[in-house]
């Protein structure tokens, strides 16, 4: 098997023909190592994909985590910090 890819050296910007390919029920394509390396795109990390009009828009996710828990325990304020929740007595061998 080949993957087809086609360079063309624009002004500023590399682009690449790459074919769509089936990858089991979904499609996808290689992305072309020069240009993940531009982006510093490796191996396992998340990228962000929508469609913008007729284009579809690939890029770099903020994190390579879905959630970082350090983000999120920054975004905890004194407006924003839910209040204890009573659940009643202890029932059995618990230990408060």
């Amino acid at each position: 098997m080949y993957i087809f890819a086609h360079y063309l050296k624009t002004t500023n910007d590399m682009v690449a023909k790459v074919r769509i390919q089936k990858w089991g029920n979904d499609l996808g394509i290689n992305i072309p190592s020069v240009i993940a390396n531009g982006l510093s795109l490796r191996e396992n990390i998340y990228v962000s994909v929508h469609e913008d009009g007729s284009r579809m828009i690939i890029e770099p996710y903020k994190s390579n985590a879905l959630y970082n828990l350090t983000d999120m325990l920054n975004e905890i304020t004194e407006s924003n910090v839910h209040h204890s929740i009573e659940t009643g007595t202890p029932i059995g061998n618990e230990i408060w």
